[in-house]
């Protein structure tokens, strides 16, 4: 019995146990489920803490910004009553002023950050647009205004001719290649003041053609294991790529400027190239060897097609070869090329000078308004194409010389000088063709960015043609050089500017000058004596004489000799011109040059 007890208390005890334990699991899973819900309601609880405390911090925020905005705008109003039109750094390396305007108009800043999103994505890095995020019409005022502060105070300048569409102008672009950091092939344009080089997929100045001819040889040198060119060690095959496209004809020059002369596969490249472009119309190889800043070099082979392409200008053909000179915008060039052609003024007898004349554009479409047209370029290369385009275009009044402009010039000028001293009759001096008798009528002048020099200046002076055309694409330049050339005799009557050159500094103008008639600016005093003339002498005085001898001869002659040649002829002279003041006085006599330039001034004038 005992046993059986105590077995049933065992019993009894471990029941009791388990019942404990179920009760301690029960109390545990309570517990935690417990502080589950209130760890989830403290959660929800600061959320919504937090969010009372944001909103009302946001409020707070807010509020304080709003008050101090108010505060500046109004600081701003009463103080300045202005707002920015731009502040970048124009064309002339001098900062813009800032622009009044009234204080409703404050929200121009919105609008000029607005401009400032249709940028171009290269802008920042590219730096050769120098107007990016202005509008068209106020680059054309910051340029028109650039012409008239320099040139304003020489002539008129009219207002300037802008672009219908100011985009994709350039028929040529160049593109540098380089490899970039990770590897991979970039083209594009040096970024400004360094060698470093942006690379550009498109630009909004460039041919379109012509930039998606550049995209696909960079994506063709890697399949044809070309390397590019690499300026700090020398090593590297292709350093440039050049494409001209014609706008009129359509036709596309691509030049590959090489640091060797071999280009490996170049049949097959060219056949890839075209492939993807059938428009090319010739491949020329350009070797550069040299550690220079230039593009190309002096060797070139023509891999396919004729070398060159053709363009239309002003109704005449061109040829354009890769180092040809020749305008980048041809819609505006025609304008310009008008304009200058109009200015000279031309009826068909005259004989002009084209000087600095590329591949004798201008000289060319002058041509067949002219009697004669003398043509002076100092790249052979240029001069080669300009005789083709003559006998293209079936012009036969025009003579071409290889030479500095310059230089010409002078000798021009002094074979005059000869001619009229010794009566040299059509011929050459020391083996060099010259013109028939020395005359010009009109120079055109389209000198590079440097401008004119003195020696060329002066040379336009003892020629003395009626009308100078001088065309620039600086108009700091240009006014130094008007400047010499209104203070010998010329006066300048008109300026055109032309926009070539849309988004950037540079601008175009073609100037009108008149050499000065005697009239313009010479004071003649008329003594009494000179009311008492013979027949012969009403014909011309002793002062138009001597200018007529003066413009023709660039030789000043006396009162006396002029009375002396007037007594061999037996025009009758006051004796105060032609008689010593006493018998025994010694007279300086005429020399012969000067006596047979007086004869042509009194046959000039009809007294003999």
């Amino acid at each position: 019995m005992a046993d059986k007890n105590a077995m049933k208390n065992k019993s009894a005890m471990r029941n009791k146990s388990k019942v404990k334990n179920k009760d301690i699991a029960k109390n545990k899973a309570a517990g935690k489920k417990k502080y589950a819900v209130d760890k989830t309601m403290k959660q929800e609880a600061e959320k919504r803490t937090a969010g009372k405390m944001g909103k009302k911090k946001y409020a707070v925020d807010k509020t304080v910004k709003q008050e101090a905005e108010k505060r500046t705008i109004g600081k701003m109003e009463k103080k300045y009553a202005v707002t920015k039109a731009f502040t970048e750094k124009t064309d002339h390396g001098k900062s813009v002023k800032e622009k009044k305007v009234s204080g409703k108009n404050t929200s121009e800043k919105m609008i000029t950050k607005k401009q400032n999103t249709d940028m171009c994505q290269y802008a920042k890095k590219c730096g050769g647009c120098d107007y990016q995020g202005l509008p068209y019409e106020k680059q054309l005022k910051e340029k028109q205004e650039y012409v008239r502060k320099n040139v304003g105070e020489f002539c008129k300048v009219l207002p300037i001719i802008g672009m219908e569409h100011p985009y994709h102008y350039r028929n040529k672009v160049h593109a540098v290649f380089d490899i970039a950091k990770g590897g991979s092939v970039i083209s594009g344009v040096y970024k400004a003041g360094t060698h470093d080089v942006v690379n550009i997929d498109s630009c909004r100045i460039e041919d379109e053609t012509a930039d998606a001819i550049i995209r696909d040889i960079r994506g063709l040198l890697r399949s044809f294991k070309i390397k590019t060119y690499d300026e700090d060690t020398g090593y590297g095959l292709l350093r440039h790529v050049l494409v001209r496209r014609g706008f009129h004809s359509g036709e596309v020059m691509v030049v590959l400027v090489l640091g060797s002369p071999i280009l490996p596969s170049k049949n097959n490249f060219v056949k890839a190239l075209r492939k993807l472009h059938p428009e090319i119309t010739t491949v020329v190889l350009n070797v550069n060897d040299k550690k220079t800043s230039m593009v190309l070099g002096e060797k070139e082979t023509v891999i396919y097609g004729k070398g060159y392409i053709e363009d239309t200008l002003c109704g005449c053909t061109f040829r354009i070869s890769p180092k040809s000179f020749y305008q980048v915008n041809p819609v505006q060039t025609e304008i310009l090329y008008t304009k200058a052609i109009e200015y000279a003024g031309l009826t068909g007898k005259e004989r002009i000078v084209d000087a600095y004349c590329g591949i004798g554009t201008i000289g060319l479409i002058a041509a067949s308004k002219a009697k004669e047209v003398i043509s002076v370029e100092l790249n052979r290369d240029a001069v080669r194409d300009a005789v083709t385009n003559a006998k293209r275009n079936d012009i036969k009044n025009v003579q071409f010389y290889n030479a500095d402009a310059g230089q010409f010039m002078v000798e021009m000028a002094e074979y005059r000088a000869d001619q009229k001293k010794n009566q040299v009759s059509d011929a050459t001096k020391s083996g060099k063709k010259a013109t028939p008798d020395g005359n010009v009528d009109v120079v055109f002048m389209d000198p590079p960015r440097a401008g004119s020099d003195e020696a060329f200046l002066s040379s336009v002076i003892r020629l003395a043609p009626k009308r100078v055309v001088y065309i620039s694409c600086n108009p700091e330049t240009l006014a130094r050089d008007l400047k010499y050339l209104t203070k010998h005799g010329y006066q300048a009557k008109e300026c055109q500017p032309v926009d070539l050159f849309p988004w950037t500094k540079h601008v175009e103008t073609v100037v009108k000058l008149v050499r000065k008639t005697p009239d313009a600016y010479i004071d003649l005093k008329v003594d009494m004596d000179e009311l008492d003339l013979t027949a012969s002498e009403a014909k011309a005085t002793y002062e138009e004489i001597k200018q007529y001898i003066l413009d023709k001869y660039d030789t000043k002659v006396s009162n006396l000799y002029i009375a002396q040649v007037k007594e061999k002829y037996s025009i009758i002279e006051r004796e105060n011109y032609n008689k010593p003041k006493s018998e025994n006085a010694k007279q300086p006599q005429c020399p012969p040059e000067k006596v047979e330039m007086i004869k042509d001034a009194l046959k000039h004038f009809k007294m003999i």
